[in-house]
């Protein structure tokens, strides 16, 4: 275990986007499940800017296969987003990534967690080895602290 608090400098990927008014709970923070859409959306940009598998048409598929978030400080619309994303590990069919979200023009940090995805044949719905082409990529933004 460290002491160590990442700031969005210390990821070797990041993405901004715009909270909006329906993120908001009842309370007036960002709602938990926002925080999922946006892990999603930072890991489906990186794949997409990337990695030249273009997934959608190809007889593989990701699936998510295992999440979690620990919420640290509360956020609320319309504060900007800011997403951090690195690779914890990189496996024989799946990809461990960290992220961490940011929130308004001071960045605090605000959430972090982990997405774990497995590449799946598309046909037969079972495990398939990462594409090379992809853990290139992803090998790029290997957690580095």
């Amino acid at each position: 275990m460290t002491d160590f608090v990442p700031s969005l400098s210390d990821y070797p990927y990041t993405v901004e986007l715009s909270s909006r008014l329906q993120d908001n709970d009842e309370n007036g923070n960002i709602n938990n499940v926002a925080f999922y859409s946006y892990f999603d959306t930072a890991v489906s940009r990186f794949l997409k800017a990337h990695c030249d598998t273009p997934l959608r048409s190809s007889n593989v598929v990701t699936y998510v296969v295992s999440s979690q978030c620990q919420y640290i400080a509360p956020a609320s619309y319309p504060e900007s987003i800011f997403v951090g994303l690195r690779v914890v590990k990189v496996g024989r069919s799946s990809v461990t990534y960290g992220l961490t979200v940011y929130a308004g023009e001071s960045k605090r940090r605000v959430a972090h967690g982990q997405f774990v995805y497995v590449y799946v044949d598309r046909k037969t719905n079972s495990a398939v080895p990462v594409p090379a082409s992809v853990r290139e990529s992803l090998n790029a933004i290997t957690e580095a602290f």
